[in-house]
C-alpha cells in the first residue's frame, strides 16, 4: 500500500523509544522492576518481528492514520503488559498506572477504525493482547476461568493451523466490534478493584458469555463458507530436511536451551527443569529475524559467545554449590582455584593435575565455540522459514505470559515462563557491582578498632604466664555433634573427653561460632576470628593485607608472648600469613616430618600436636599459638591411628598405615562413604587434641579449639546453618571464671540450645574478658560488629 503516511521503520522507531520512556516513567512512578522490563523489552522485541512480518507480507510501504494510531496503542499495551507481569513480584500494586495505561489504549481504540485488511488485523491483534494482559491481571483476584477471555482469540488461532478455513475473513458486523470492545472496558472496570467482588464476578461473566457466543456464531459462519478459505501458506526451505542437518539443528536448539533454562545446581537437574519457555530465548529470536545481514551477523556472535559465558559461570556454579553450598561469586572467587588446583596436585600429582587443567580449557573453548555454531545455525532455519518463526515466537509469546501470570510449573522453583538466564545475569551484574564498593566499605570497618591502641600491659591480664592455644579442627561443625551420622560417634568423643580431662584436673565450656565460609575457605575463619571483621570473601582477605588491624596474634604479642602460626598443610612460603605477625610459623618443610602422606593433610595431627609441644612449649616465657589440625579435610581419608606419645618420633611410624585404610577414589563420590570417613577423621582429630590435652596440659595451658567450617553439603544437613562448635578448656578456675558471664555450656560438647555469636565478635569478647576490668569492651562485650 503506498501513499501519504508515515514511513513504518521510522514510526516503529518511534514506538520503540516512547515505550522506553513510558518504562522510565512506570520506573519511577510505581517501582517498575527487573520482571517488568524483561517482560516489556521482550513485548517490544516480539512485536517488532511480528508487525515487520505483517508489513512485508502485505506489502506495506506507508502506515495510514489509522495504523499509527494502534501503533500508538501498542506502545500502552506494553505498558501494560510490564505492569501485569510486575504484580508476580513483590512490589507496590500498580493499579492506578494499570487502570489509567488501559484507558488511554480503549480510548485511542476508538478515535479511528481501521479500513484496509492490514490496519484491521493489526487493531485487532493489538486488541487482543491488551484483553489478554488484563485477564491474566483479573484472573490472579477472580480465578483462572477470567483467562478464558483473553486466550479465546489465541486458541482459534492455533486452531487454524490444523482447520484453514478459521483463517477466513468474516465480514464485517457491528455486534461484533461492539462485544470485543467491551471486553477490554468490562476488566479494565474490574482492575480497579472498585467494584464488590459478588458484582466483578458478574459482569466478567457476563463479558465470558457473550464473547462466547459471538465466537460459536463466527465458527459456525467460518464452517459454512470454508469454501473460500485461503490455501496453506507456506516458506521457502533454504536447505534440503535431511536426517543429518535436523539433528544437528536439534542438538543446536537443545544446547541453548540448556544455557538459557538450564538449573546451577547438580541437584534441581531433570527432564522438567528444560521443559520451560526461557523469554530470552524469544527475545534473541525475534532479534536476529529483523535484524539486517550485517548486524546480524554481529547479533549471533554476540549472543552465542553471552549464552556459553551464561553456561560456563553455571557450571562454576554447580561446583561451588556442591562443595560451599552458595553461588560462584564473579568478583570474589577467581582466588579460589589457586587453591583447588593445589587440591587436585594433591590428590592426582603433578601430571594429573596438568591434564584436568587441559581438559577444562578444552571444555571452555568446546562450549564457545559451540554455543555460537548452534545460535547461528538456528537463525540460518528462523530466516529460511521466516513467516512460520515469527508465528512460533509469538505464539510462544502469548503463552509465556499466560503461564507467568497463573504460576504454572512443573516442580517447584522451576516456572514453565522462565526468566531464569536474565536473573542469572541481574545477580552477576549485581554482585559485580557490590563487589567493587565492597573493599572500600570493609577498609571503614576495619579502621574502627577499639583496641587498635591499647597497650600491651592492658592486654590479656587475666592470662599472664599462660600458654594459650587457638586450635582450628579442619570441616569441625555442627553437623558432627547433632542430627547427623556423625553424632553418635562424635557426641560419645566428646562426652568421654570431658569426664577424662575433668578428671586431670581440666574445665570446659561450650558454645557455637557462626563462621563467614562454607565447605571450604579456611583462611576466611582464621582471618575472621583473629581480626574481629567479618571477612566472607577474597577480596577483603587480601584487603587486610594492607590495613593495620590488630589481630589476637598482634595483641598476644603486644602483651608479651612469643607468638606462633602452625600450618602443616603448607608446603611453600605464606605471604597472608604476614599480617599475623608471628614470631615463628611451622609448615610442612621445617617440622621434621619423615612420615607418609595421608590424603590432603601432609602431617597427622598427632604429630603436628607433639612437634609443637617439643618445638615451642618446651622454650622460654608463654606462647601463643594459632594451630591448624588437618586431618579432617577432604577427602578424609586415608586417617592415622592414635600411637603411644613417645613413638611418635619423626613419623616414620606411621609408614604402613595410609594402605590399610580406604582410599579416596574407594570413598568418593558415595554420600554413605563419605560421611563415615569424615566421621573417622573428626574422631581421629578431637581424640588427638583430647590426648594432647590430657598428656601434656598443666596449669599454664589454656586451650581454645573450633572447627571454621561446616563440610561441604554431600555431608552437612543442617541446610543454611554455618555454625562451628568452639570450647575453651582450662585448668586455672580463674580462667574459666572470667568467660562464666557468656552462658556457654560446661563441657567439650555444646547442646543444641548453647549459645551462637557470628565469629567475628570472638576477638572483642575475648579481650575484653580477660582484660583489665576497666579496659575497652568491658562494658559492652555483647555489641555485634557491622557486616
Amino acid at each position: 500500500m503506498a501513499g501519504r503516511g508515515q514511513s513504518p521503520v521510522r514510526a516503529m522507531v518511534t514506538a520503540v523509544d516512547v515505550l522506553i520512556v513510558l518504562f522510565v516513567v512506570l520506573t519511577v512512578a510505581v517501582r517498575l522492576g527487573p520482571a517488568g522490563w524483561l517482560a516489556g523489552i521482550a513485548y517490544a522485541v516480539l512485536g517488532w518481528a511480528v508487525l515487520a512480518d505483517g508489513i512485508q507480507r502485505y506489502g506495506i510501504e506507508r502506515l495510514d492514520t489509522a495504523s499509527r494510531v494502534t501503533l500508538a496503542r501498542a506502545v500502552a499495551v506494553g505498558g501494560v503488559a510490564a505492569l501485569v507481569v510486575e504484580t508476580t513480584d513483590p512490589r507496590p500494586d500498580p493499579v492506578l498506572a494499570l487502570v489509567v495505561i488501559s484507558v488511554v489504549a480503549l480510548a485511542l481504540g476508538l478515535v479511528r477504525r481501521a479500513e484496509d485488511e492490514f490496519a484491521r488485523r493489526f487493531a485487532d491483534e493489538v486488541d487482543a493482547f491488551l484483553v489478554l494482559a488484563l485477564s491474566a491481571f483479573v484472573a490472579t483476584r477472580l480465578g483462572v476461568w477470567v483467562m478464558a477471555i483473553g486466550l479465546a482469540h489465541y486458541l482459534l488461532l492455533a486452531a487454524g493451523r490444523w482447520f484453514t478455513w478459521l483463517r477466513g475473513d468474516l465480514p464485517p458486523q457491528r455486534t461484533r466490534t461492539i462485544v470485543t470492545a467491551a471486553q477490554g472496558f468490562v476488566l479494565t472496570a474490574v482492575a480497579t478493584g472498585l467494584l464488590p467482588t459478588v458484582v466483578a464476578i458478574i459482569v466478567t461473566a457476563l463479558a465470558l458469555g457473550t464473547l462466547a457466543v459471538l465466537h460459536v456464531q463466527d465458527v459456525r459462519w467460518l464452517h459454512q463458507h470454508r469454501e473460500t478459505a485461503p490455501e496453506t501458506e507456506t516458506d521457502t526451505a533454504e536447505e534440503p530436511r535431511t536426517k543429518t542437518r535436523w539433528v544437528l539443528t536439534a542438538l543446536a536448539g537443545l544446547l541453548v536451551l540448556a544455557a538459557l533454562v538450564g538449573p546451577n545446581q547438580l541437584g534441581q537437574l531433570g527432564l522438567a527443569a528444560y521443559a520451560r519457555i526461557p523469554v530470552e530465548g524469544l527475545m534473541a529470536a525475534a532479534l536476529v529475524l529483523v535484524l539486517g545481514t550485517r548486524a546480524r551477523r554481529v547479533a549471533v556472535i554476540v549472543i552465542g559467545a553471552g549464552l556459553g559465558l551464561l553456561m560456563i559461570v553455571k557450571f562454576l556454579d554447580m561446583g561451588f554449590y556442591e562443595v560451599f553450598d552458595r553461588p560462584f561469586h564473579v568478583i570474589f572467587d577467581w582466588t579460589f582455584f589457586g587453591p583447588a588446583l593445589d587440591f587436585v596436585v594433591t590428590s592426582v600429582g603433578q601430571v594429573g593435575a596438568v591434564l584436568a587443567v587441559i581438559a577444562v580449557i578444552l571444555l571452555v573453548f568446546a562450549i564457545m565455540v559451540l554455543m555460537v555454531f548452534a545460535v547461528r545455525r538456528l537463525t540460518r532455519l528462523g530466516l529460511g522459514h521466516r513467516s512460520r518463526a515469527t508465528h512460533l515466537l509469538a505464539a510462544l509469546g502469548v503463552v509465556w505470559l499466560v503461564a507467568a501470570l497463573s504460576g504454572v510449573q512443573l516442580t517447584p522453583q522451576e516456572p514453565i515462563a522462565s526468566r531464569s538466564a536474565a536473573d542469572h545475569v541481574y545477580d552477576d551484574v549485581r554482585q559485580v557491582r557490590e563487589g567493587l564498593t565492597d573493599g572500600k566499605t570493609f577498609a571503614a570497618q576495619a579502621a574502627d578498632d577499639k583496641y587498635r591502641y591499647t597497650p600491651g600491659k592492658d592486654l590479656l591480664t587475666s592470662l599472664r604466664g599462660k600458654d594459650v592455644l587457638f586450635v582450628f579442627v579442619e570441616s569441625y561443625g555442627r553437623v558432627a555433634v547433632e542430627k547427623s551420622d556423625s553424632a553418635p560417634v562424635i557426641d560419645p568423643v566428646l562426652d568421654e573427653g570431658t569426664e577424662e580431662l575433668k578428671s586431670a584436673g581440666f574445665d570446659s565450656a561450650s558454645a557455637f561460632l557462626t563462621s563467614p565460609t562454607y565447605g571450604g575457605g579456611s583462611w576466611l575463619a582464621h582471618a575472621t576470628l583473629q581480626t574481629g571483621l567479618w571477612v566472607d570473601n577474597q577480596q577483603r582477605r587480601f584487603t587486610l593485607n594492607e590495613l593495620d588491624r590488630m589481630t589476637l596474634s598482634i595483641a598476644f604479642n603486644r602483651a608479651g608472648w612469643r607468638t606462633s602460626g602452625v600450618v602443616p598443610a603448607n608446603t611453600e612460603d605464606w605471604p597472608d600469613g604476614d599480617m599475623y605477625h608471628f614470631d615463628k610459623v611451622y609448615d610442612s618443610r621445617n617440622v621434621g616430618y619423615e612420615g607418609p602422606k595421608f590424603g590432603y593433610g601432609p602431617v597427622p595431627d598427632q604429630y603436628t600436636l607433639q612437634r609443637f609441644e617439643h618445638d615451642e612449649r618446651r622454650r622460654y616465657g608463654p606462647v601463643m599459638a594459632e594451630i591448624d589440625l588437618v586431618s579432617s579435610h577432604t577427602p578424609f581419608t586415608p586417617i592415622p591411628t592414635m600411637v603411644d606419645w613417645d613413638k611418635v618420633g619423626d613419623g616414620s611410624v606411621y609408614d604402613p598405615m595410609p594402605a590399610k585404610g580406604p582410599q579416596a577414589g574407594d570413598v568418593w563420590p558415595d554420600p554413605t562413604k563419605v560421611r563415615a570417613a569424615y566421621t573417622a577423621s573428626i574422631k581421629y582429630s578431637l581424640q588427638s587434641l583430647i590426648s594432647y590435652i590430657r598428656t601434656y596440659g598443666d596449669d599454664d595451658l589454656v586451650v581454645v579449639f573450633l572447627g571454621d567450617h561446616q563440610p561441604a553439603p554431600i555431608i552437612a544437613s543442617q541446610e543454611g546453618t554455618r555454625d562451628v562448635p568452639i570450647t575453651i578448656v582450662a585448668k586455672d578456675p580463674a580462667v574459666m571464671r572470667d568467660m562464666r558471664g557468656w552462658g556457654w555450656d560446661e563441657g567439650l560438647n555444646p547442646s543444641p540450645k548453647a549459645p551462637v555469636w557470628p565469629m567475628d565478635q570472638f576477638r572483642d569478647r575475648f579481650l575484653a574478658a580477660y582484660g583489665p576490668p576497666s579496659g575497652p569492651g568491658k562494658t559492652d562485650t555483647h555489641a555485634a560488629s557491622p557486616r
